[in-house]
């Protein structure tokens, strides 16, 4: 008869400890691997889409700053336009009032908008010119006035930035929302006007902010956190340049709770020192938690924020098989839970980590393909498809971006009329070959040459035709130069050019058969019009140590000398 403890046989209180301790340590052991299991999982959802999340902010950084950076690169050159810097010193010359708006209509034709305005500050007349070319001959709009409230975004622009601004603001008078590209007008050292163009606010969301992303949601914020641009335009903070701070639609007021706001806060304070920087971190927006991307467009002091719902992106329920092996496995029996799950489990999962981890670094064909039929190798094989992906998107999204460099880069320093450099290029090439020559200690001549009457081409044949000429200047320009000389588009239809190991004989000679051979053929305009061109030269040689914008203006002295001659001849100014 079995003995008996406490009323119970012994064997049967022994089943049952053994039973109780099997469950405890299947209890424990099922505890300790949800544990790693969801560890792991929220490891590789959160690691996966903190990778997306920086490319993705990359790629909506350069995908906003092509259209916006082509239309304030090209409004700045504008308000440096000697038409535009005279005609804002002296508006009531007629003649400079004339130049000045045939100079405006020409950029019009090249703003994406086909739309220019001009505020002159001594009389705060506003000028404005839409695509239909609707104000033809009455450009004059209205007057800004400092106790206006609807032309505070243009005292706002003179009173703080030297530099071209964005504002996106609906223009009461003229009854269009843009994005507007506000570049003041200088000279020596004053702000003398404010000229620019504007982006229609709905192409502008349409191309760069509205794309169907599902768990995405990007927009532009300005440094106070105003939006600027997002895919509702009820979000957009219209005339954020005069609005007082605390009537501004934010991304913070997006956020539900302070620290997710000094988050926002901080990374964009991190990325606005380091331009190059995507920042990324979760916040709680909206009752949930996503995952927050923030670049920063230093050319146009915007930072563009990318909301992403990580479980949108990445399904979880992909995870849920794993979890079902492990239950199955851990209740056949704890010791060969203890053996098996090392083996079946956690050496697999190692690997799938490791993967993980290689993959974090960039190397996203180190996805090992577990080749057993289960749970794990399926995973494996989405992790494998999943980094693959991500792979193709990454380099991708890099060559977009560095095809987008690219672009930006030959923008800021090639005129893409005539493709020779622009001034800020010529400046740039012009520093490098005066560190050349002055360590080879050979002497530099500078050349300004000016197209005679190009206006009466412009004023008879159109635009399109002074285009053409423009061009097929610069092409005989760098036809008639040395390989290893210059030439550049000063600014409308001026060119300057930098000859390299020259005397005060050997430029003479340059810039004459430059002259000669610019008007020995005419140029073709079509099939029916030719045109007979002539230039006038102005020439000098670089003094060692002297500044470039003092030979500039010898040279421009020379120039005018050459036209007040009576054009079609070559002055060099004798160094000597």
């Amino acid at each position: 008869m079995a003995e008996r403890r406490n009323g119970l046989p012994m064997k049967a209180s022994l089943q049952i400890r053994v039973l109780l301790l099997t469950v405890a340590i299947f209890v424990v052991t099922a505890a300790g691997a949800f544990v790693a299991f969801d560890h792991l999982v929220n490891a590789v959802v959160m690691r996966l889409g903190t990778l997306f999340a920086e490319k993705q902010v990359q790629f909506d950084r350069y995908r906003g700053l092509e259209t916006l950076f082509r239309e304030a690169s090209l409004a700045q050159t504008l308000a440096r336009s000697p038409a535009i810097v005279s005609w804002a010193a002296d508006e009531e010359d007629a003649g400079k009032k004339q130049r000045g708006i045939a100079e405006l209509e020409h950029y019009r034709q090249t703003f994406e908008d086909h739309s220019y305005f001009f505020v002159i500050g001594r009389s705060g007349h506003y000028y404005f010119n839409d695509r239909d070319d609707s104000y033809d001959g009455h450009q004059l709009r209205y007057t800004v006035s400092p106790g206006n409230p609807r032309d505070g975004w243009y005292f706002k622009t003179v009173a703080t930035s030297p530099d071209c601004q964005l504002n996106v603001d609906h223009d009461d008078n003229i009854r269009v929302t843009k994005v507007w590209v506000n570049c003041p007008v200088r000279r020596d050292g004053a702000t003398i006007g404010v000229v620019g163009t504007g982006i229609d606010l709905t192409q502008f969301i349409r191309e760069v902010v509205d794309l169907p992303q599902e768990g995405i949601d990007s927009m532009f914020v300005d440094h106070a956190g105003a939006i600027q641009a997002h895919r509702d335009p009820r979000m957009v903070d219209f005339h954020s340049l005069t609005k007082d701070a605390k009537s501004k639609k934010t991304i913070f007021r997006l956020v539900d709770h302070a620290e997710g706001r000094q988050e926002i806060a901080a990374m964009m304070k991190s990325v606005a020192e380091n331009p190059d920087h995507v920042e990324s971190r979760f916040v709680h927006v909206g009752g949930r938690w996503v995952l927050a991307g923030v670049g920063y467009l230093q050319q146009i002091g915007w930072f563009n924020v990318t909301l992403m719902d990580v479980d949108t992106l990445i399904d979880r329920q992909l995870f849920n098989p794993i979890g079902a092996f492990l239950v199955v496995a851990l209740a056949v029996a704890t010791l060969l839970i203890t053996i098996l799950f090392r083996q079946l489990v956690l050496v697999r999962l190692g690997r799938l980590e490791d993967s993980v981890r290689r993959v974090r670094q960039g190397d996203f064909d180190a996805a090992a393909i577990d080749s057993v039929d289960d749970e794990i190798g399926r995973l494996s094989e989405s992790f494998a498809d999943m980094a693959r992906t991500v792979g193709e998107n990454t380099r991708l999204l890099e060559d977009r971006v560095r095809e987008r460099t690219e672009k930006l880069e030959r923008l800021a320093h090639v005129d893409p009329l005539t493709e020779v450099f622009n001034r800020r290029g010529f400046i740039q090439a012009v520093e490098a070959e005066r560190n050349r020559a002055s360590r080879s200690g050979q002497t530099l001549g500078l050349l300004l040459i000016d197209i005679d009457h190009f206006k009466a081409v412009n004023d008879t044949s159109g635009h399109s035709a002074g285009d053409k000429e423009l061009a097929e200047l610069a092409h005989r320009l760098r036809a008639g130069l040395r390989s290893y000389d210059i030439c550049a588009r000063w600014g409308g239809d001026e060119f300057v050019a930098l000859i390299a190991e020259c005397s005060d004989e050997t430029l003479g000679t340059i810039a004459r058969n430059i002259a000669m051979q610019l008007s020995e053929r005419p140029f073709v305009l079509d099939d029916a019009h030719e045109l007979r061109v002539t230039i006038s030269i102005g020439a000098a040689l670089a003094v060692e140590g002297e500044p470039v914008v003092d030979t500039l203006g010898r040279v421009d002295a020379a120039l005018y000398a050459a036209k007040g001659a009576g054009r079609n001849r070559v002055i060099v100014l004798d160094s000597r």
